[in-house]
């Protein structure tokens, strides 16, 4: 790869040429054509590509020499000469000031003006940083503007300060501290900021209810003569010229900034003292009003801009139709007033064309919520003038780049009460970088104008414009046509609206029809649909139950697979299907041409579903390259077929849906190759949504890839809850244990003491567990102290096992849970302290009541303290009995929740009628502390009311009728109760927020447990590396806590600015770590990659400073590897210290999952092999720009370094089995193989599901999640209850721990052929599996079968015989059926 680093590279196009780039020479009509070369030797024609790393590898190439205005010599001859430098955020005063000075220089009166202009980005490139130095070394006067990014305003600083005293003036408008504290006007300056005697304090005091500073300052631009009135006069007038600079400098005209250094150089420039220069007064423009390029003027009343759109004669029929869509336009009023407004007039030329009619209003602060309420809401009806609001600024709607305020933004969008589309002018890249880059998005654009406008409940994050504001004409048309579709859903009446509802079926088979995370997808869809019919939507010919919907789409789900077995809705002819498809040709490089042989019959393409009315309920295809092995070995996703595409062909132009709903945690369409961020036109997700308002349900705890389904096909994702939890409990052997260990308690030192050891001993082997804790010999000799502490050791495997939480059954959207389901839960919620609330846990209260530190008790716990063991689980029951009981008062005789308000406040009325005080006076803890247990429970309360609230169905039929969608945030509801009440647009959250200063605390406690466990395991030595997974959504729920794990390994510590923005490190000294500093591999989901970018930044350039540290290579083993590396290698110590790995951009998993779901690898060296391939793909902090780029030697260097491989748990509904992305992340086996010794590293998961974190080895974690899931008839009797849907969350299971073997291989034997007794040796169970879904039946019973085959499995001649003649039985009950 570095070799084609900044060269075009011709590629012939029969290879397997980047989709993207392929589809770039005809999509972007916006771009100059380049003529096709033919080729030197006269073959078949070549398509020139430019690699996405150009030059520096940064993310913009641009020099600021386009901005530097030297005056001609005939004009400045004997004139003083004048230098301004400026740095700006935007380009939009480029224009502007250069007309100014080429004015003043055309004038030629006072003085001779050079000026030269930077963008702050480019300050990123060392060159252009040297030529900006030597431009300070003889500047007059320096002024900046919206400096917020840290590294680049410390830069700032770092050159301005040495040239300050020297220069005239100096003008910083809002930007970082930092940076403000260079203002420089005479005696008038802002070293104080941020202290608090300086009269400028108050701009930088967080205040929660403000938008920040920047709208402190226009303020004080208002208040100005109040201000002056406590300054001594001199000082008072270089404030006023401060004032009156800033004035100048919101108003923006050319004319405005001209007067402006008239003003500056007069009062400030010493070779012009005693000459007089006169200036105007600031040319004011409204502080915030309606602007429209062709109205006569600016309007501070809607009233009055409306009368003038009425009466406008260039108006065509379209607009002047009453029945015409409204979109709000929101404008950055700095756009406007200096005249760079070309990308605004695009969009509302285009809007009007398309028959909309526009309001578009502007701010000249960075608090959108005030004129939105204003201009866009009739002030007598309170109903808004439109239908749909686009902001084009690309900002949060109240604090632009510096401070929001998201409640005050969501209370004035909840007003609106329409979409709510944030679109985005570039201001980092050139259009050229932003279409060569496979990132898209520039990540600190991705972190201030994305991840904090979905914050507000933004969603279509499209770029529309250039940096100097040109409109990209493609891009405009795609967000001008989809603000318009989704206005047309608040116009049209619910009779004629069609819906398309998607569902997925993954892995590819009949049995997989509707898979979605924790849902009952066709049971959901029925209650969706009985809602929607009740609503007066048109489902003509819906079924009577939920099965026989299932029956309907599936047509028999006993058909035989390869035969058209599912109903096919449409068959759609090559000819139609590129008609339709306007990128049908780009997909024949991956895929030939079409039909192909994917959902197609040879002829034409299938579209499988079944339409009920206006409702069209149809199967996604899937990704297409799940079954070939060598596909799944490429390094980059291939395309979508064309089947694929003609399904989504099929929903926009033939069914004609006003609205697709995606259902259920999740589909292909996010996941299809394009940039990660910012898609362009030749992005697959853009071509296939096309025009359609996408709105998606997805898994509340799964806020991260929501996320990437928000970014990349522009949905509005709507939250649904996971299953209440409930407590594993025990069963069988496990169960006898518990009775045994409970009968030891009360008769131990009776002589039956010894006998009851040895029966729980032997029952402990039995039920395998002597792999977990360490049992003597079978009647050896026992003292009394050792008979406890085995005792102990097994009580305590036996309460962990008893007291996991896992989801039972599954989901039903619109079916919220009982009171009694959410005990749970609760019980839960309770167990953690949230001291930022002042809330203690319950069991640290109770703990408390007995003289103990829970902490303490969870260690004793831990290491099998008989009567620790025992006081925990008393706090354990007593917890879900106070908890139990106080639910009991609030809930009716059917057990669901009656008006919790008003059961509430008699409950928490007085003390003794307490239900939990009465509760606990019949127990031990009687003498809890009151006040503390009552602040408990009135939180609790709260979280009752939120579980128990429901507005899935809700949140869906106000996005179905063009309304907006309140956004909450996503992630654990244990942890963070404001994720519930469930039906919210999820979000993410502030990518540079993490991790938190408790994310780092929690990490310590994890790191430190892992260490002191590797260290036990490996003879006292510490691991030299530890290559670890980091997940998107885990560190969202965690707030970073995985981010800040590898830190602490590292022996870093991140450092906030002062916005609490984390994007720099610190080393901790070797003295305060107290070891020696651990070597990472890290290995980032794709998903992780396009959420946090800014974090594998920091991650990259931690390792690096730590490499680069000189200290003693025992004491610094990244340092130690990367020197044997660079030495290896020939290269630089830094460059070897990569070690930020993920997929290539646009690509996401290893494939390993795909190969083990659908049995398509033949040995694991195959997968080991698509592991290296897929993630070997670095990611260098110092060439941003270049994205990521290939580093496989590096990637197989530092894992063959590797002593323990690492993941976490952190929330109790997703767990090792249950999803295939844990073991597609583990490289366990693959690190044995790449290290020279041939020694398999420890494997370890760190679990902070519950307030005591555990580290277990991976083995360890396999057997508990065996025995609480897969194992248990509580977790597998749930399953069934949901019937078609159950069986198949069983075999995934088993498929998923085929995966763990096939990876890491610590699955052990036991575990399958308990597995078999349980599902096939029980006659009546396998009964039920295969009637409720033969399809997923057939495909356990080769689970089990391929088990044994590749050797995971040793069991009889007797059970796989069994297996063979079901696996015949089960193909001929399928294939009979069909005939």
């Amino acid at each position: 790869m570095a070799s084609l680093m900044s060269t075009p590279f011709t590629l012939s196009t029969s290879e397997h040429l980047s989709s993207v780039s392929q589809k770039q020479t005809f999509l972007h009509s916006f771009l100059p054509r380049r003529q096709q070369q033919p080729n030197a030797g006269g073959g078949r024609e070549s398509l020139r590509v430019r690699c996405a790393a150009v030059g520096n590898g940064l993310f913009t190439q641009t020099k600021p020499e386009v901005r530097r205005i030297v005056p001609p010599p005939d004009q400045s001859w004997g004139l003083p000469r004048v230098k301004v430098v400026y740095v700006v955020l935007e380009a939009q005063y480029q224009s502007s000031l250069s007309a100014a000075v080429r004015a003043l220089n055309a004038d030629g009166r006072y003085a001779s003006f050079e000026v030269v202009g930077y963008l702050v980005e480019e300050l990123r490139d060392q060159e252009t940083y040297a030529t900006f130095c030597r431009d300070l070394e003889d500047t007059n006067v320096f002024i900046g503007s919206l400096i917020f990014v840290e590294e680049l305003a410390l830069k700032v600083k770092a050159a301005v300060e040495k040239e300050r005293d020297r220069m005239d003036a100096v003008l910083v408008f809002p930007s970082m501290p930092e940076v403000m504290r260079l203002n420089k006007l005479g005696s008038f300056s802002m070293s104080q900021l941020g202290q608090s005697k300086s009269p400028f304090f108050q701009l930088f005091k967080r205040k929660k209810q403000s938008a920040g500073f920047a709208e402190s300052m226009l303020k004080l631009v208002r208040t100005l003569p109040k201000v002056l009135k406590y300054l001594p006069s001199d000082k008072a007038q270089d404030a006023r010229l401060y004032i009156l600079s800033l004035q100048f400098w919101l108003g923006g005209s050319p004319e405005n900034l001209q007067n402006f250094l008239k003003m500056i150089v007069g009062a400030y420039v010493p070779a012009l003292r005693g000459t007089r220069v006169d200036y105007d007064d600031p040319v004011l423009f409204l502080d915030s009003g309606i602007w429209h390029p062709l109205a006569p003027t600016m309007y501070d009343d809607v009233k009055e801009y409306l009368n003038w759109y009425g009466t406008r004669r260039d108006a065509g029929g379209k607009l002047k139709d009453p029945n015409a869509p409204v979109i709000g336009l929101i404008l950055q009023r700095s756009h406007i007033v200096t005249g760079d407004d070309g990308h605004y007039v695009a969009v509302i030329m285009e809007l009007e064309a398309r028959g909309a009619k526009v309001i578009p209003i502007f701010s000249g602060g960075l608090d959108f919520s005030g004129p939105a309420e204003r201009y866009l809401i009739d002030p007598i009806t309170k109903k808004p003038f439109v239908h749909a609001v686009v902001s084009l600024t690309g900002f949060a709607l109240v604090g632009g780049p510096a401070r929001q305020d998201h409640p005050r933004a969501i209370e004035a969008l909840r007003k609106l009460d329409v979409p709510y589309i944030v679109a985005l002018p570039l201001v980092f890249q050139t259009t050229e970088e932003w279409l060569n880059s496979t990132l898209g998005l520039h990540p600190i654009q991705v972190a201030l104008q994305v991840a904090l406008p979905e914050l507000d409940g933004g969603m279509e994050p499209i770029v529309f414009s250039g940096r100097k504001a040109h409109a990209l004409h493609k891009r405009v048309e795609q967000l001008c046509t989809r603000a318009i579709r989704w206005a047309e859903l608040r116009r049209k009446t619910k009779e004629e609206k069609k819906v398309a509802i998607t569902v997925f079926s993954f892995p590819p088979d009949k049995g997989n029809v509707g898979t979605a995370a924790y849902l009952n997808v066709f049971a959901s869809i029925y209650s969706v649909l009985e809602d929607l019919k009740a609503e007066g939507y048109n489902v003509e010919g819906l079924p009577e139950t939920a099965e026989a919907l299932v029956e309907d789409v599936i047509h028999d789900k006993e058909a035989q697979f390869s035969s058209p077995n599912l109903n096919v809705a449409y068959k759609m002819s090559v000819r139609e299907y590129q008609s339709l498809t306007p990128y049908a040709a780009a997909l024949e490089d991956s895929w030939g041409k079409p039909p192909g042989n994917l959902n197609s019959d040879g002829e034409n393409l299938l579209v499988y579903g079944k339409q009920y009315g206006n409702v069209f309920i149809g199967v996604q295809p899937t990704f297409g390259y799940e079954g070939d092995p060598m596909r799944l070995l490429f390094s980059k996703s291939a395309s979508p077929h064309h089947g694929f595409a003609a399904y989504y062909s099929f929903v926009e132009k033939v069914f004609g849906a006003d609205a697709v709903l995606h259902f259920g945690t999740h589909g292909s369409l996010e996941f299809m190759p394009g940039k990660q961020v910012g898609m362009s036109d030749a992005c697959y997700p853009d071509s296939l949504i096309g025009n359609i308002p996408n709105i998606y349900y997805y898994a509340a705890n799964n806020p991260s890839e929501a996320t990437i389904a928000k970014r990349r096909s522009y949905a509005n994702t709507i939250s649904y809850l996971t299953p209440p939890a409930e407590n594993a409990g025990l069963y069988k052997g496990l169960k006898q244990l518990a009775e045994l260990i409970s009968s030891y308690q009360s008769l131990k030192d009776t002589g039956r003491g010894p006998q009851i050891v040895s029966s729980i001993i032997s029952t402990a082997r039995q039920c395998n567990l002597d792999k977990d804790v360490e049992l003597p010999e079978e009647g050896a000799e026992l003292k009394p102290a050792e008979r406890d502490l085995v005792v102990g050791r097994v009580y305590s495997k036996i309460m962990e096992i008893e007291s996991r939480l896992l989801p039972c059954g599954l989901h039903v959207i619109g079916e919220p849970p009982s009171a009694m389901e959410a005990v749970a839960t609760l019980v839960n919620i309770a167990a953690l302290d949230r001291p930022e609330d002042g809330i203690y846990s319950l069991p640290g209260i109770l703990a408390d009541t007995v003289g103990r530190d829970i902490e303490d008790v969870y260690r004793g716990n831990d290491r099998g303290i008989l009567n620790d063991v025992e006081l925990l689980r008393e706090i354990t029951e007593v917890s879900r009995g106070a908890i139990t009981a106080f639910v009991d008062r609030t809930t009716n005789k059917k057990g669901q929740v009656v008006d919790v308000a008003e059961k509430l406040g008699s409950v928490l009325g007085f003390g003794q009628t307490e239900p939990w005080v009465q509760y606990l006076s019949k127990t031990k803890f009687i003498r809890a502390d009151r006040e503390k247990l009552r602040t408990l429970f009135e939180f609790l309360g709260e979280c009752l009311k939120l579980v128990v609230a429901d507005n899935e169905l809700g949140s869906l039929k106000q996005a179905l009728e063009g309304k907006y969608v309140v956004p909450g945030p996503g992630g654990d509801p244990i942890r963070n109760p404001k994720v519930l009440p469930t039906g919210k647009n999820i979000h993410a959250l502030d990518p540079q927020a993490i991790p938190t200063a408790a994310a780092l605390q929690s990490a310590k406690v994890v790191v430190d447990r892992l260490l002191e466990r590797q260290k036990a395991d490996n003879g006292g030595k510490y691991p030299e590396t530890v290559a670890l997974v980091l997940w998107g959504t885990d560190n969202i729920k965690t707030y970073g806590e995985s981010l800040a794990q590898v830190l602490w390994m590292l022996g870093v510590r991140p450092v906030a600015d002062t916005f609490g923005r984390v994007n720099r490190v610190e080393p901790v000294s070797l003295e305060e770590l107290g070891r020696p500093r651990i070597d990472v591999v890290v290995n980032c989901s794709g998903v992780f990659r396009d959420l946090f970018i800014n974090q594998m930044n920091l991650l990259d350039s931690a390792v690096k400073l730590v490499a680069e540290l000189d200290e003693p290579e025992e004491q610094n083993y990244v340092r130690k590897h990367a020197l044997a590396q660079a030495a290896e290698l020939g290269t630089t110590v830094r460059e070897a210290a990569t070690r930020v790995f993920s997929n290539a951009s646009g690509s996401y998993s290893s494939n390993v999952n795909l190969a083990v779901e659908n049995s398509s690898w033949n040995d694991e060296k195959q997968l080991q092999d698509m592991y290296l391939s897929r993630k070997s793909f670095a990611f260098d902090c110092d060439a941003p720009g270049a994205g990521m780029t290939e580093k496989r030697k590096v990637f197989e260097m530092a894992l063959a370094t590797a002593d323990a491989t690492f993941q976490n748990l952190d929330s109790s509904e997703i767990s090792l089995t249950d999803v295939s992305h844990y073991f597609d992340s583990d490289p366990t086996n693959l690190v044995g193989s790449l290290r020279k010794d041939g020694k398999k590293p420890g494997a370890y998961i760190a679990d902070t599901t519950t307030a005591n974190a555990q580290v277990r080895t991976l083995a360890e974690t396999v057997r508990l999640d065996a025995r609480t899931k897969l194992l248990n008839p509580k977790w597998y009797e749930g399953m069934m209850s949901s019937g078609y849907e159950g069986v198949r969350e069983i075999e995934k299971r088993l498929t998923n721990t085929v995966g763990w073997s096939a990876t890491s291989g610590q699955v052990d034997n036991w575990v399958y052929e308990e597995a078999n007794e349980t599902f096939i040796k029980d006659e009546q169970m396998l009964k039920r599996l295969l009637d409720t879904n033969p399809n997923s039946f057939r495909k356990l019973v080769q689970t089990f079968l391929e088990a044994s085959g590749r050797g995971y499995w040793d069991t009889s001649e007797e059970n796989l015989d069994r297996l063979r003649q079901l696996y015949a039985e089960v193909e001929d009950k399928i294939e009979g059926i069909d005939r």
